[in-house]
């Protein structure tokens, strides 16, 4: 098999060539679920979590499809920048491809990266809510913090 190209084991991703093994589905959940207000719904269909703040999406995923992805809010600017970087960072899929990243979870990009994508998408949503929404999160603009 050739470096960077997804291998199955028994059916199952476990991973690229070269890269070692992805965030699992249940990891994936439980990273988006560990921010304040974060609830996952299944408003397109039941196959399809979509991880919302305050009614606003920040992450959506076919937590059961293979290989394993993630879509993801972005500044335009990373965005451009994290595709050129990482083959398996792409535009949007069915998004605003100039403000959401498609993630291929298979170990090609660093688990802590994408942990750092996952927030990086809350705190765009919730920096645009009002600032009544943004309160009752608890929730503080880096440029607030000092």
């Amino acid at each position: 098999m050739e470096p960077g190209r997804t291998w199955l084991e028994g059916g199952r991703n476990v991973g690229v060539r070269g890269y070692g093994v992805g965030m699992t589905p249940q990891e994936l959940r439980g990273v988006c679920l560990g921010f304040t207000g974060a609830r996952e719904e299944f408003p397109f269909d039941a196959d399809n979590s979509v991880f919302k703040v305050a009614g606003k999406i920040f992450a959506i995923s076919r937590l059961d499809g293979r290989p394993l992805r993630v879509s993801l809010k972005c500044e335009p600017e990373l965005a451009v920048q994290l595709r050129a970087t990482y083959p398996a960072i792409t535009p949007g899929y069915h998004l605003n491809k100039r403000h959401w990243n498609t993630v291929v979870l298979d170990g090609s990009v660093p688990d802590d990266l994408v942990r750092d994508l996952i927030e990086d998408s809350y705190d765009l949503v919730v920096a645009g809510l009002p600032k009544r929404e943004r309160e009752k999160l608890r929730w503080r603009a880096l440029s607030e913090e000092r």
